[in-house]
């Protein structure tokens, strides 16, 4: 794979070095009924060679993954169904470089913990509503 990267080199730059891979496509979730549905960018893959090893940052942009939606109604069947297989491939990648994960920075709709997000709080059997900041 190093030698198919470096051959996207630009010409006028055969020297040139990655920075960064961003790997992007479509992913499968599970609804509630078992229904699998592809999805473009469900999870966001960036690796880094860098000097002193290569490091991966994954990022997912998706409700499927949280015990809520983001409206706030929980969703357990559709949590069950998805948040292992995040889990299983976080683990994967932690054991592909050889490195423990970190989690990042928190954002308003998460924050990483272990191998999945943060439970919410649930007030009232609702988590918080979070549609105030989800793009169409």
């Amino acid at each position: 794979m190093p030698d198919g990267l470096r051959s996207c080199r630009p010409n006028g730059h055969p020297q040139a070095e990655m920075g960064g891979i961003l790997v992007l496509g479509s992913g499968t979730w599970f609804d509630a009924s078992g229904t699998r549905h592809s999805e473009y960018r469900l999870v966001e893959l960036m690796v880094s060679p860098d000097e002193i090893g290569p490091s991966a940052e994954l990022s997912v942009y998706h409700d499927i993954w949280g015990q809520c939606d983001f409206r706030g109604k929980p969703h357990p069947a559709i949590h069950t169904a998805n948040a292992p297989r995040l889990s299983s491939a976080l683990q994967e990648l932690v054991q592909l470089l050889g490195a423990e994960a970190e989690p990042g920075e928190p954002t308003y709709y998460g924050r990483a913990e272990g191998y999945g997000l943060e439970a919410p709080d649930i007030i009232d059997r609702r988590g918080p509503d979070l549609t105030d900041a989800v793009l169409g």
